[in-house]
């Protein structure tokens, strides 16, 4: 009898696991012919509701979070550890993934071209949660003895509902974030990320790379730890430079393939509108195509997770809304640009198929979808796949880090302890196809949402208060430019 290899073992032990924990995370109803996951369902509830609480803050707020970003309103005496600018880079790194390049061209797929139109809607959407969990990020993070800060959904749960006489339910669901976050980071946010760049680096070698896994987790593994092991400063400075250039990058390939194939392009437009409202093809109709679209934008932009309030937390300002401003930025780029624009690629060059399934294939079908216009173009495609991978697993090492250290303090010890632990499973990530243990990590990462999006309802009237104050003085002047 042939012995199993540690994959397989790994993934027969862990098999029934996942699929329990992912029955019960991503439980689905049935509406109409489409079936829509509750996880999804609860996230988007809370993006409309808080979208109409805050009076429409993305739209509202948007220009002043450009102004911040540029450091307007940046009082260099501030407490923190990094720029507007810094953080936004931090929490976008974590978001852009293989995801905006797979997964939207999936969507397409199985959604037909309207559902971008609804995925776009809900990146509009997304921007309002965004705002209130950064928000809340700032003003109930934790200032330690050395100057640095910690900060995100584990703290404003634990203060916010302790404050109001529910200390131990606060406790409990942040202990039970900060033990899902710390956990899912090594999977959504580590060892997915560090196999997709081993495949795309070992197919835009031509297959050099087969059985070299190890070797590629090694190096990707001590490139990574280089990075994180400065902390969030130093994995600050690395997205400020990598997520401009990276997105930059992947924009420029992506609309020279959209103007190349130009003529096709009123007619995919046309689709994206047309097919929003009709449904045509799509199980479930229109109903069907915006539950698809709603989906990969919820996966995509991390709205309601709280994990970009981690991110966010750590930037200097004494004004805790300045930065729930900021954070409207994410989900447009992440979303509203980033993803538009592939779908956009798809659509024009005509490469949907129903053979792609799942976000790694939908890679490959970019990469067709490219490599129409040139054979060299995949080459590009595979290095920014390589950026977004790389990226995402600095900021999420941040994220799974303060969700470890919040569970046993922010030793330095204890802090090398899970910045090792990550970096070996970046290795093994690049070795080996884990696929239940992959799925029991994504499952943890949206059943932390549940507490999430409960304490963003019941701490919005807070955030509100907040944002009227910081908007009357703005406009009074009592808020000044620092120039």
């Amino acid at each position: 009898m042939k012995a199993l290899g540690i994959d397989e073992t790994i993934n027969n032990a862990t098999a029934p696991i996942a699929e329990v924990i992912g029955q019960f995370v991503f439980f689905k109803i049935s509406v109409a012919d489409a079936e829509l996951p509750l996880v999804v369902l609860w996230l988007v509830a809370g993006a409309v509701f808080f979208t109409f609480y805050t009076g429409f803050i993305g739209i509202r707020g948007f220009k002043h979070a450009l102004q911040l970003v540029r450091g307007d309103y940046t009082d260099p005496n501030s407490k923190g550890e990094v720029s507007h600018l810094q953080a936004l880079a931090t929490a976008v790194a974590g978001t852009v993934g293989i995801g905006n390049i797979g997964g939207v061209a999936v969507a397409v797929t199985v959604g037909g071209p309207g559902a971008t139109f609804w995925l776009i809607v809900a990146g509009f959407l997304g921007m309002s949660t965004k705002f209130i969990e950064c928000t809340l990020g700032v003003k109930y993070r934790n200032e330690n003895p050395d100057h640095s800060v910690s900060g995100g959904p584990m703290y404003y749960l634990r203060k916010g509902f302790s404050a109001r006489g529910m200390d131990s339910f606060g406790k409990l669901i942040g202990g039970f974030y900060a033990m899902g976050i710390a956990i899912g980071a090594l999977g959504i946010g580590n060892m997915f990320q560090s196999n997709q760049a081993y495949v795309q680096l070992n197919h835009m070698t031509g297959g050099m790379l087969d059985g070299l896994g190890w070797l590629v987790g090694i190096i990707l593994g001590a490139v990574v730890f280089a990075v994180i092991v400065g902390g969030i400063k130093s994995i600050a400075k690395v997205t400020e430079k990598v997520v401009p250039s990276m997105a930059v990058l992947y924009c420029f390939f992506s609309l020279i393939t959209i103007l190349l194939n130009a003529s096709a392009l009123p007619v995919a437009i046309g689709n994206i509108f047309g097919g929003a409202f009709t449904g045509e093809g799509v199980a479930g109709g229109v109903l069907g195509t915006m539950i698809i679209g709603f989906q990969r934008a919820v996966f995509s932009n991390e709205a309601g997770i709280g994990s970009a309030a981690i991110a966010h937390s750590s930037v200097k300002t004494n004004e805790p809304i300045t930065e729930g401003i900021v954070s409207l930025l994410e989900p447009f780029i992440d979303t509203i640009v980033i993803c538009t624009i592939t779908a956009l690629v798809i659509a024009t060059t005509q490469v949907i198929a129903p053979d792609f399934a799942g976000d790694a294939t939908g890679v490959a079908m970019t990469s067709v979808a490219f490599e129409r216009q040139f054979s060299w173009f995949p080459i590009p495609l595979a290095f920014a796949a390589v950026l977004f991978a790389f990226s995402t697993m600095i900021s999420w090492s941040y994220y799974g880090l303060k969700g470890w250290t919040y569970l046993f303090g922010e030793s330095a010890h204890r802090q090398n302890v899970y910045k090792i632990i990550f970096c070996l499973c970046v290795v093994l990530g690049c070795m080996v196809q884990l696929g239940p243990l992959l799925d029991i990590s994504d499952a943890l990462v949206f059943l932390i949402c549940v507490p999430n999006i409960l304490g963003l309802y019941f701490l919005a009237p807070i955030v509100k208060h907040e944002m009227d104050s910081y908007f009357a003085r703005l406009k009074s002047g009592e808020i000044k430019k620092f120039m």
